[in-house]
């Protein structure tokens, strides 16, 4: 038997993709921080915020700032709800306390009592100077700094539960709603 030989076939030229998807990642992910920037650069009037370069220090120093209400994701000084808030882009836990949640609240009781302990919080950080006590442990998990806050040597957080907005940590959350 006579056999026919193969020829090899001429491999295909493949043209190069214009951009690989690893470039496209990346492009992405720097086009995030740009607008992040710009973000932050109109917020603080086309002036950087010390806060963009350096955090404040976490240590019982006394530390002042205007404080606003946080509208989404990370601040500079703004208030999260009653027993969060940003501070020289530092996530700051008041570690004493338990408030309402806002995100997401589990009924319009948790909510409305949730929103007024956050508009408390915003008023007594910005009546002037507090300090920022450390607990025995840095961090919550969910990585914010946990410190009591203290006016005068009175706490903030017994300020919110006098008035009934929160009640002392004990450890975990209990539910707000009934």
């Amino acid at each position: 038997m006579n056999r026919k030989q193969r020829r090899p076939q001429p491999r295909k030229a493949y043209r190069r993709r214009s951009w690989r998807w690893r470039e496209v990642q990346l492009l992405l992910a720097l086009s995030a921080i740009g607008f992040i920037a710009v973000v932050q650069w109109v917020e603080g009037g086309g002036r950087p915020h010390a806060a963009t370069f350096a955090a404040a220090p976490l240590t019982s120093d006394v530390q002042a700032a205007t404080f606003g209400a946080c509208d989404a994701g990370a601040g500079i000084n703004c208030v999260v709800d009653g027993d969060t808030f940003w501070l020289g882009g530092t996530k700051i836990r008041i570690a004493d306390i338990d408030t309402p949640e806002l995100s997401p609240p589990r009924c319009d009781y948790e909510k409305q009592l949730g929103l007024k302990a956050k508009d408390r919080l915003q008023t007594l950080l910005n009546a002037g100077p507090f300090t920022l006590a450390s607990i025995d442990r840095d961090e919550d998990k969910y990585g914010r700094k946990l410190r009591v806050v203290q006016r005068d040597g009175v706490s903030i957080g017994d300020t919110l539960i006098n008035e009934g907005l929160a009640r002392p940590w004990i450890g975990h959350r209990d539910p707000w709603c009934t």
